[in-house]
Parts: structure tokens; C-alpha cells; sequence
């Protein structure tokens, strides 16, 4: 069975191989002419003859064979037929005809079709056209019925598809036609009605063809299409008619008739004419409610093309059709191309204004909204700015009467929206953002309770920052600007345009914000949150919003314009700017001031002069006035009068100011102007906007004063003050004064009080005291004045704030004006001694920081006289008790330190010198312990005058304060307070209190070396306790441990005998089970005990494992005194202490620190000490004589000279070797 199964196949597929093969292959009959040149070969007069008779499978494979060579050997094939015309006409009539003949064959019907189109194209001559298009008009009326004329229409249509000039051939040659088609369209088949629309579509698509038609379409076709259009089933068709009526929209003509035009204004407008037959927008709003995505936009595309033609003609029948409620719903889709329609559609409905009264934007703001969001995550450039386009249309024309947004969840989600859409890197979507942000801040779309301040600071900040990333920095030239990165933002020519655009629409949503502020002060709802909880604080509120615009027009919007404005020249930028500022005033009523301020410190009345000058606009003075109103009231008449006439350059000014008036003349108007641009002048150079070179305006300033002082003018007072202050300001680059010293003398002698045209300006201060003429009749007054203004809070903490001197200069401006003239020095202590106690303090704080910052000043002998006088007055003013409110005396006593401290070398004592020595003790002895404000710089003195004199004047600085009894007993109190202060923790710095003990203990250790060594008589003794003493240094409990020990030095010295002091010692008692050696070793020792010995040499051997250069050489200092007195008292205790085994590993504990470290004075001492005192077992003969030959070694020059006297100290001890350095 399989087998004859398999044989019965076989016997039909032998014919049908063999007919394709006859078709195909190369016929012996034609010969190779008709060959046409392809794999396998075909022969092309088999191939009609096949199509002619053949069966249908032979059709379908010839027909195949055809369309491939037409596509791949066109020009074999037109060449084979042009040989002879009959063939082609018969292969063409062939085609035709069983195009027709064969109709229940769809398939084969397609093949003929696209074949015989295919073979017309590639002929290229119009005869062929004429021949079907007359087989067409045959066949059309020899159809039985309408059905059959179907392959037809189809074939029409391909060729007006493939064929350019098809249409105008058919309309204009065989406009027969035309009749059958409308018979086509009234035939209730969908596939010939879709057909024949297909083909009125071409026809309408061209010039020829809509001129020919017009009547027809008028007069036959409207009706008709219009009522296909709406009964419409089949998808191909709905999608032909709009094709069709895309075409049929082009034209205006078309249009009205669609539209129905002919009907009266009155019908139009109303709702009932829309019961009619097929009007065209119920017609669209149909295919609208199909939910297909194509018909949608194929719907709203045919809306707009009606709409783009004369939307207040045809928009109100889509409006009352409810046509755009459809239209909005139809933008939560994700169809781009539907959503563009949409777009287009709506932004052309925007125009009516029943649009919006009919409460359509109302209904889809959300939709739109939404719509937005969805869009951007198209990355559709063009897509963006459309829907932004049609938001920002809606903003502006909707009513203010209906609300937009009646939902505040829509109004957040729209501010979001503007907000990623300002941040879009593509510079055109973000300009129509920008665009949409101005519309929207309107009250009525913000009014729906409670109003979004905090979202509406964040969007206008991302508008204002994305402007600021677009411009330009400030030191841009005018002809240089930043690149755009986004790959969208191509056309760089027109950067700068669209930065001028984007910076106006910034400018525009700024000043609405500006506007909304104050539109909502008069608003009780507005202006807090209802919805606030109770006893709680909201930040969206309305004065918060308020001071977001003051803060983000001083940050962002004022320094952006002002950049923008010195490159380019823009009227309507300077003037929304200044409009915006005009209402940011009223905002915040209470920062007028400030924010005047700010504004002229920011170039703009520079900008308004320029831009005066340039437009004479009012609006521009109006507002330069208005803002300087809230910064001098007293001049506001002058600006008044002044500003509507001043239309002068910056050059034409200065020119003005140096114009002199007609003799006898008092022209008022000169002086106004002159007046008025001083004061200008005055305010721009005050915060910092020098617009005019100062050479030029110091010479214009000064020949105004010489003129008004001829002339006998008397400008007021606030116009002398700013052109003082000019003058001063300018005066580095302007010349010398001259004879105009004289007329400036006179200008000021007049005036009642210089704090009339006073300026607490540095500059006016160092004019004054530039010129001996007017430092000698005016400084004392101007110095006064200057100290009365001035802030000196901070000037105690000058030197730890400001580290260089010239950051100090900045913070005292008058340093650098004493170092050049130092005879002001007399002035300022002048100043302390008429002046009040707050101004005293303030010299004295100055003099002080000055002479700690200048130590090459030479100006002891000068002020040391001066200062004796005026501590002479402090102390006949202040009795001892009033001495600690004085805070003037603290300063006055630092500074006299610091005189001090300044004096160069060793020198006598005068009487001036032993007169303050004088007064100090004695005001030493009126405080308390705790007044170390006063002790600390007194000490200090008392102590450098005893060490920096000679000999004689020491002797007698000695007596006298050794003279002085409450002086010593000042310092007792200061000595036993070391035992009694006891701080609870212990700061790395030094306290007040501590440096007072430093001071009274160095006082006290050079009061006794100095009277040992002068044998001075003694009024009043100092009692110590020796046991505390030593315990500060055994138990380095004690902040002034260097200076106790500096103290038992000199008490070591003297033997703890001398007439100044009283030591206080307990008494040893030996124990039963202490040794007898022992005891009279601690009588031998005395006041000393042999236990206290060795804990201190302990305590002084783990001071200086610190490796501390100041401790280490006091604590080698007190061993060496120590060992010296244990030697005198007893030499086997000295040995002893000097053996130590510890001192050994001491020493290679501080040789340790490095090579040559046995080069540190200290060091070198030690090891000193212990080759004095034969400690053979601490430091051996062999290692003195290797540190004395690398000694040797070394190179001398480089040495100290601490080192070298130390070196030589060692050498000359017995043991050592004996070398010359």
C-alpha cells in the first residue's frame, strides 16, 4: 500500500514538473530570443502562452518567475518587449484580463496584479497607462455587478500608488472613470468601498486632481464619504477614508464643505445642528471611541488639519461635540504618535474660548499631568516640548474665574513635573518648562487651600540653578560661551539666543512668584497652613516663602542678570528684572534695607545709569529711586528731582561735576544733577561698584569743592560727606591736593560738627591723617570719631584670628598708618587721657596690638614719658577698690611691658624709668591675689626693669621695691596661693592664675639673688615653706615648677640663709629604728633631710627624661646647685648623689635621641657634673676622651654657643683631656 501510495504521487507530479519545465527551460520552439537571462533560463513567449492556457499551478510558478526577473533583470525584460510592441500589448492584455477573469482566485488575482503594476513602472510609457486604463473603462462596464469591478479599483489603485502621474492622467484623460467610483462607494461592500477610497486618495493627493474634482466632490462625492465614514466596520476601510479625508483637508475648500459651511453663524454655534446628517466631528468623536490607537491619531491628526485652517470658525462643533473630554482620555495612552495628534489638537482648541468656559481643561488637567509624566520617559524631544507648549497654553488662558486645579494632589503632581522637565539636559525642553513655570504661578492656580510653598521654593530654585549652569562665569568674555553637552542641543549659533530667552522666561516665573507673594499677603487662608497641627510650627507658610525669595534673588537671580547684562544689552531683561524687584520690595517689607544694600553692591546702579542713558526709560529711574529711598530717607526729595533728568553717560557725568556755573548765576538744575550723581557715586563706591576710573573722579570731585568753595555755594552736609568719601577713596590714584587744602579747610571749618560729613571708612581716616595740614586741625577729631565707631570686641583675640600681618591690617586698618607716621601715636594717648573710659580702651587695645605686631618701631623714649602721666591720672581717678573695674589700667600695663620689652640692650634707669617703677609697686600692693589682670603685666614689668639696667640703676631698682612693704606682701599672698590653687583638671595651656604664679615666684627668685648680691636692706621678709617646695618638684603637682626650682636655686645658693627669707621647716626626727648616720647626715644637710635629697634628685632625673629644652635646662641647672650645696655641707652625700647608678642609664637614655645628640648643651653639663664629682662608674676616662675627640670632630662655626661654653666647661675639669676650641 505505502509503495503504490508512493507511485500515484509520483504519477502527479511527473506533469506538473514537466509543464514548469516547458515554461521554464529553454524552448526549442521560440528559439533563444525570447530567453530570458536567468537560473534556470525562461522563456518569455512560454511564459504568456502559459499564462494564457495553462493550469493554474503553472500560472502561479510562471507568475513567480515574471515578478522575480522584473525585480532582480528588469532591463533584460523591457528590452526583450521593446523588440516587438505586439508582444508587450499581448503580455499586458494577458495580465489584465486574467486579473479579471479570475477573480475567485484572491492569491493569483495579487500575483497578476502586482505583476502587470511592476511591468507598467519599469516600461515607463504612458501608452501602456492609456491601454489599461481603457481596459479598465471596458471592463467596468461590462461588469454584471459591482462585486466583479473589485480587482479593478484594486489595480487602479496600485498603479496611482506606483505611479506619479497616474492620477492626472486618469482625470484628466478618462474622467469616466470617476463615475464608476462613486457607483463604488454606494455598493454596500466594504472591501469595494475601502478600494475606491483608497484611489480617491490618490487622486484628491494631487494639484490636477483636487482642481478637477472640486466639483465633484461638492456637488456628488460629500455626502456619500461623509455617510462611509460613519458606518464604517472594516478597519481598511475606516483607514481609507481618513486617508482620503487627510487629503481632502489640505485644502480650505474641502474643509468648509466638510465642516458644512453653509449654514449661518447662529446654526454653527448650535448644539443641535450637530443632529444633522453625518457631521464630521461626531464622525471623528466616533472613531475616537473605537480604543484603536491608529484610528485615534489618524482621528485627531484629521481634527487638527480641520482646526489648523481657523480654529474660532470650527472649533466650537468639535467643543460641542465634547470632543475634547475624548481627547484628553486619549493621552494616558503610550502611543507617541497618538499622543502628538492629541497635542496638536488640543493646542488648537486653546484658541476658543468656549474651550475653557465649557470646563474641558478643568476635566483633563489630570489626564495632562499624567500625560507629561509619562512622556518624559519617551525621551521624545519634540514629543516634550508639544505637551509643554499646550500646559503652558492652558496656564495662560484659562479663566481666572474657573479654577484649574480643583484637586491639590493634580497641583503637586504638576509642579513635579515642571520641576524634572526644568532639569532636562535638552536646553529646548527646558525653555518651554521654563515657559510653563511663569503661566503656572498665577493665583488662581495655586489658591486650593493650603497653598504648596515649600514645593514652590524647590521648583523656582531648580529654574533659577538651571539658568545659572547655562551662563556664562563672570569673567567670561562678552564673545565666549559654554558649550551644551546634550547631543539634542545642536545649532550652537543660536546658544546665546536661547541662554537671553531662558534667562527672560527665568526672569518672567521669578517676578510671578514675586507677585503671588504679595497677591497672597491679603489672603488669611494663604498665608499659613490650615491643616498645621496644633502647637506646631509649619515651614510652608507664607513669610517662609517670603524670605525664600529675598535669599534666592540675592544668591542666584541678582548676580545671573548682572553677569548677563555686562555682555549683553537686553531692555526687556533689565526691565522684567526690575519689575521683579519692584514687587520683591513689598514681600518682606522689614529687609528693604538690607536688600537694597545688596542690590547696590551688585553693580546695579551702574546698570541703571547705563541703561538711562542708553532708553531714558522711566520705569528704570522709577525703580533705581524706589530702591534708594530705603537707604538714605533724607535724600529722597534730592532723588526725586534728580533721577527723571539725569539721561547722561558715566563720561558725561564727570564732565558735569567739573562744570562750573555762570558767575553771579545759581543754576539750581546744575547743581541737582551734580548732587544727584555724587550720591550716586557715593552708594556705588560704598559697596564696592567703582564704575568710573579713580583718577578721573578724584579730579571731577575735587574741582566740584574748589567751584562750590568760589562760588560760595554751600552743598548740605550728606552731599560733602560723599564727596570726602570720594575724594578718599580715590585718592591712592588720583594726585597730590595742592592749593585745594586750603578751600577743603575752609569747607570743613564751616561746618558746626565734622560728624556731619564723618564716614567710618578707613580710607576717609587715612585722608585726614595723610596731610599734615589736616591731621594737625582735624585728627584728633577724626580719630575720636573713628574710635567711637569702632568695633573693637574683637581685638583681644586679633592674634590668635589673624596669623599674618597683613589679615591684621584688614582687621585694624589703622596699624599700618601708625607705622608710617608715628607722631599719631601722641594723638591716640591724647585720646586716652580726654576721652571716655569705652574709647580709652580702644586705643589702648590698638596701641597695644600695634606695638606687639611692630618691633621695629622705635618708640619707647616717646612713649614712655606719656604713659607715666596717664598711669599717674588712673591711679588719682581709681581708689582700690574701684582699681578692678578699671579696664583701661590692664591694657595701659601691658603696653608699658611692651615698651619695655622694646628697649634695645642695657641701659640706665632715668627718673622717668624709677618713677614708673615706682607707681607700679604701689599698684601692685593695692590688688588682691585674684586681680591677675593687673598683677600679671605688673610683675612682668618689675621683673625686666631689675634685669635689663646695669649694675648701679639694678641697686637702686632693688631698694625700691624691696622699700616697698605692701608690694612684698602682694607676693607672700601670690607664694602661698601656689599651695591653695588647686584646679580640677589640668589644660595644656597656661591659666591667668598660672602665669601670675610663674611671674610672682621669677619676682621673688631675682629679689633674693639681687639683695645677696647688694646686700639690700630688708623692710618686710618672705616666709616659704620648704617642704612644699620641694614637694612641687618631688610631686610635679604644680604648674610654676620651672620657676620653684629656679627659686631653690637661689635659696641653694645662700645656703637657705638670707635676710629677705624666711624658710619654714619641719623638723626631721630620727626614728628607734633609723640608723644613727642617718641623723647626722640630716643635721649636716640642714634644713634639708637626706630622705628629701634623694626624692628630688629622683623627681629631677624623670624631668629630664622628657628630653623638654626649657625643663631640661632648668633641671640641669637645680642638680648642678644642688650637688654644689650637698658638697659644702657634706661631700660623702655629694659623691653619693653624684654615683647614682641610675645616672647612667639617665645618660644613655638622652644620648639616645640621635647622632650628635651628646652635643646638646644639657647634655654636655651633666656629664660636666658628673666628671666634676669623679663618677667614674656613670662615665668612664675612655668615653670623655671619644666624646671629646668626636667633640673635636665637629665643626665648630656650626656650634651653639651653649654648647661651646659647655664644651669648654668640660674640658677644663680635672679628668678631662685639655683641648683648644
Amino acid at each position: 500500500i505505502s509503495a503504490g501510495g508512493g507511485a500515484a504521487r509520483q504519477s502527479r507530479q511527473r506533469p506538473m514538473a514537466e509543464g514548469a519545465q516547458g515554461a521554464a527551460g529553454a524552448c526549442g520552439d521560440h528559439g533563444p530570443r525570447w530567453a530570458l537571462p536567468l537560473r534556470p533560463p525562461l522563456c518569455l513567449a512560454c511564459s504568456v502562452e502559459t499564462l494564457g492556457d495553462g493550469s493554474l499551478v503553472r500560472k502561479k510558478h510562471v507568475l513567480s518567475r515574471l515578478q522575480d526577473a522584473l525585480a532582480w533583470q528588469a532591463l533584460p525584460v523591457v528590452q526583450l518587449l521593446a523588440q516587438d510592441e505586439r508582444v508587450c500589448l499581448h503580455l499586458i492584455g494577458t495580465l489584465f484580463g486574467k486579473s479579471s477573469a479570475e477573480a475567485w482566485y484572491s492569491i493569483l488575482i495579487l500575483f497578476f496584479c502586482l505583476v502587470l503594476v511592476r511591468l507598467v513602472v519599469e516600461l515607463k510609457s504612458e501608452q501602456y497607462l492609456h491601454c489599461i486604463l481603457d481596459e479598465s473603462q471596458k471592463e467596468l462596464c461590462k461588469a454584471a455587478t459591482m462585486r466583479s469591478s473589485l480587482p479593478t479599483f484594486s489595480l487602479l489603485g496600485k498603479l496611482a500608488d506606483a505611479i506619479p502621474g497616474f492620477a492626472d492622467i486618469l482625470v484628466v484623460k478618462h474622467n469616466n472613470l470617476v463615475d464608476h467610483l462613486l457607483m463604488g462607494l454606494t455598493y454596500p461592500n466594504e472591501g469595494i468601498k475601502a478600494a475606491v477610497c483608497y484611489l480617491y486618495g490618490k487622486l484628491y493627493s494631487s494639484p490636477v486632481g483636487k482642481e478637477r474634482l472640486s466639483g465633484h466632490f461638492e456637488e456628488r462625492l460629500c455626502g456619500v464619504f461623509l455617510n462611509t465614514l460613519e458606518c464604517a466596520q472594516t478597519k481598511e476601510l475606516q483607514v481609507n477614508c481618513l486617508g482620503l479625508l487627510k487629503e481632502l483637508l489640505k485644502s480650505e475648500h474641502f474643509v468648509s464643505s466638510l465642516m458644512n459651511n453653509s449654514k449661518t453663524e447662529e446654526e454653527t454655534e448650535n448644539p443641535d445642528f450637530l443632529e444633522g446628517e453625518n457631521p464630521l466631528p461626531l464622525v471623528l468623536k466616533k472613531l475616537l471611541l473605537t480604543r484603536d490607537e491608529m484610528l485615534q491619531a489618524a482621528s485627531s491628526h484629521c481634527m487638527a488639519a480641520v482646526l489648523v485652517h481657523s480654529p474660532s470658525r470650527y472649533a466650537p462643533a468639535f467643543i460641542h461635540a465634547d470632543v475634547p473630554e475624548f481627547l484628553f482620555e486619549c493621552l494616558l495612552c503610550k502611543s507617541e504618535i497618538l499622543i502628538w495628534s492629541v497635542y496638536c489638537c488640543l493646542l488648537l482648541l486653546t484658541e476658543e474660548r468656549l474651550f475653557f468656559s465649557k470646563c474641558h481643561t478643568v476635566y483633563g488637567i489630570e489626564s495632562l499631568v499624567r500625560s507629561l509624566q509619562g512622556v518624559l520617559l519617551l525621551n521624545n524631544v519634540e514629543l516634550n516640548k508639544q505637551g509643554l507648549l499646550l500646559f503652558t497654553e492652558i496656564l495662560k488662558r484659562q479663566p481666572v474665574e474657573i479654577k484649574l486645579f480643583t484637586n491639590r494632589g493634580v497641583c503637586i503632581e504638576a509642579i513635579d513635573v515642571l520641576m524634572e522637565t526644568v532639569n532636562c539636559p535638552v536646553l529646548e525642553v527646558a525653555v518651554e518648562a521654563v515657559k510653563a513655570v511663569a503661566a503656572f504661578l498665577r493665583k488662581d492656580h495655586l489658591s486650593c487651600p493650603p497653598v504648596p510653598y515649600e514645593e514652590l521654593q524647590k521648583l523656582l530654585e531648580a529654574v533659577l540653578k538651571r539658568c545659572a549652569d547655562l551662563s556664562p562665569p563672570q569673567s567670561s568674555k562678552r564673545h565666549l560661551w559654554p558649550p551644551l553637552s546634550h547631543p539634542a542641543n545642536r545649532n550652537l549659533g543660536r546658544v546665546p539666543q536661547r541662554q537671553g530667552q531662558f534667562l527672560l522666561n527665568t526672569l518672567e516665573s521669578f517676578r510671578n512668584a514675586c507677585r503671588l507673594a504679595v497677591q497672597f499677603q491679603g489672603d488669611f487662608m494663604a498665608q499659613e497652613n490650615a491643616f498645621t497641627a496644633p502647637n506646631s510650627e509649619s515651614k510652608d507658610t507664607l513669610s517662609n516663602f517670603s524670605e525664600f525669595l529675598l535669599r534666592i534673588c540675592d544668591s542666584l537671580c541678582i548676580p545671573m542678570v548682572m553677569s548677563y547684562l555686562e555682555r549683553a544689552v537686553s531692555p526687556s531683561v533689565a526691565e522684567v528684572f526690575i519689575s521683579a524687584l519692584n514687587t520683591l520690595f513689598t514681600v518682606v517689607p522689614s529687609m528693604r534695607n538690607k536688600f537694597s544694600k545688596k542690590l547696590a553692591s551688585s553693580s546695579f546702579i551702574r546698570l541703571t545709569l547705563e541703561l538711562k542713558a542708553r532708553f531714558c526709560s522711566t520705569l528704570l529711574v522709577i525703580s533705581c529711586l524706589l530702591i534708594f529711598l530705603f537707604l538714605e530717607q533724607d535724600m529722597s526729595e534730592l532723588l526725586l528731582k534728580g533721577l527723571p533728568q539725569l539721561n547722561y553717560t558715566i563720561a558725561e557725568s564727570l564732565l558735569l561735576l567739573s562744570e562750573t556755573p555762570e558767575p553771579f548765576i545759581l543754576d539750581q538744575s546744575l547743581c541737582s544733577h551734580q548732587h544727584c550723581f555724587i550720591l550716586l557715586l557715593y552708594f556705588a563706591y560704598t559697596f564696592g561698584d567703582r564704575f568710573v576710573p579713580d583718577a578721573e573722579l578724584f579730579l571731577a570731585v575735587r574741582n566740584f569743592l574748589l567751584s562750590a568753595q568760589d562760588h560760595g555755594d554751600c552743598p548740605p552736609p550728606y552731599i560733602l560727606r560723599a564727596a570726602f568719601y570720594l575724594l578718599a577713596v580715590c585718592q591712592d590714584k588720583g594726585k597730590a591736593l595742592d592749593r585745594s587744602l586750603s578751600a577743603i579747610k575752609r569747607i570743613l571749618d564751616n561746618l558746626p560738627d565734622l560728624s556731619l560729613v564723618y564716614v567710618h571708612c578707613p580710607l576717609l581716616l587715612k585722608f585726614f591723617l595723610r596731610y599734615p595740614e589736616l591731621m594737625g586741625r582735624f585728627g584728633h577729631q577724626v580719630l575720636q570719631l573713628w574710635f567711637s565707631w569702632e568695633d573693637c570686641k574683637q581685638t583681644e583675640a586679633d592674634e590668635a584670628d589673624f596669623g599674618t600681618s597683613s589679615q591684621l591690617n584688614t582687621a585694624n586698618p589703622l596699624l599700618p598708618i601708625l607705622k608710617s607716621n608715628s607722631s599719631i601715636l601722641l594723638i591716640l594717648l591724647d585720646l586716652v587721657s580726654s576721652s571716655s573710659v569705652e574709647v580709652a580702651w580702644k586705643v589702648l587695645m590698638t596701641l597695644r596690638t600695634f606695638l606687639e605686631r611692630n618691633e621695629d618701631v622705635l618708640v619707647c623714649d616717646l612713649l614712655r614719658s606719656r604713659f607715666l602721666q596717664i598711669l599717674q591720672q588712673q591711679l588719682v581717678e581709681s581708689s582700690s577698690a574701684t582699681l578692678q573695674a578699671n579696664r583701661n589700667l590692664p591694657v595701659l600695663l601691658s603696653l608699658l611691658f611692651l615698651v619695655q620689652l622694646r628697649s634695645k640692650g642695657v641701659r640706665e634707669l632715668d627718673s622717668t624709668d624709677l618713677r614708673l617703677l615706682h607707681q607700679v609697686s604701689n599698684l601692685c600692693g593695692k590688688c588682691r591675689p585674684r586681680d591677675t589682670d593687673l598683677l600679671q603685666p605688673s610683675l612682668n614689668f618689675l621683673y625686666w626693669s631689675l634685669h635689663q639696667t646695669t649694675p648701679c640703676s639694678q641697686q637702686r631698682a632693688v631698694a625700691v621695691l624691696l622699700s616697698n612693704v605692701s608690694l612684698l606682701e602682694l607676693l607672700q599672698k601670690v607664694l602661698e596661693c601656689t599651695w591653695l590653687w588647686s584646679p580640677p583638671s589640668r589644660p595644656a595651656y597656661l591659666s591667668s592664675e598660672d602665669a601670675l604664679l610663674c611671674s610672682g615666684w621669677l619676682l621673688v627668685a631675682s629679689l633674693l639673688l639681687y639683695q645677696h648680691r647688694y646686700n639690700t636692706e630688708v623692710h618686710q621678709t618672705l616666709s616659704v615653706d620648704l617642704t612644699e617646695v620641694l614637694n612641687a618638684v618631688i610631686f610635679r603637682n604644680k604648674k610654676p615648677i620651672l620657676l620653684i626650682m629656679q627659686f631653690l636655686r637661689a635659696v641653694l645658693r645662700q645656703n637657705f640663709s638670707s635676710s629677705l627669707l624666711v624658710i619654714v621647716a619641719q623638723n626631721t626626727v630620727p626614728s628607734a629604728t633609723q640608723p644613727q648616720p642617718s641623723s647626722l647626715q640630716d643635721t649636716a644637710l640642714h634644713p634639708l633631710a637626706m630622705q628629701q635629697v634623694f626624692s628630688l634628685v629622683v623627681s629631677l632625673q624623670n624631668l629630664l627624661v622628657h628630653k623638654d629644652l626649657l625643663l631640661s635646662q632648668a633641671v640641669v641647672a637645680c642638680l648642678e646647685t644642688l650637688v654644689e650645696y650637698l658638697y659644702v655641707k657634706n661631700q660623702d652625700v655629694a659623691l653619693h648623689v653624684a654615683s647614682q647608678p641610675w645616672h647612667r642609664f639617665l645618660l644613655f637614655t638622652l644620648l639616645s635621641g640621635g647622632q650628635k645628640s651628646f652635643l646638646q648643651p644639657e647634655v654636655l653639663r651633666l656629664m660636666t657634673l658628673f666628671v666634676r664629682y669623679q663618677s667614674s662608674n656613670i662615665i668612664s676616662q675612655k668615653e670623655i676622651s671619644q666624646i671629646i675627640q668626636e667633640a673635636a670632630e665637629a665643626n665648630i662655626a656650626e656650634l651653639s654657643e651653649a654648647t661651646s661654653c659647655a664644651l669648654q666647661r668640660m674640658g677644663r675639669e680635672p679628668l678631662g683631656v685639655c683641648f683648644d676650641l
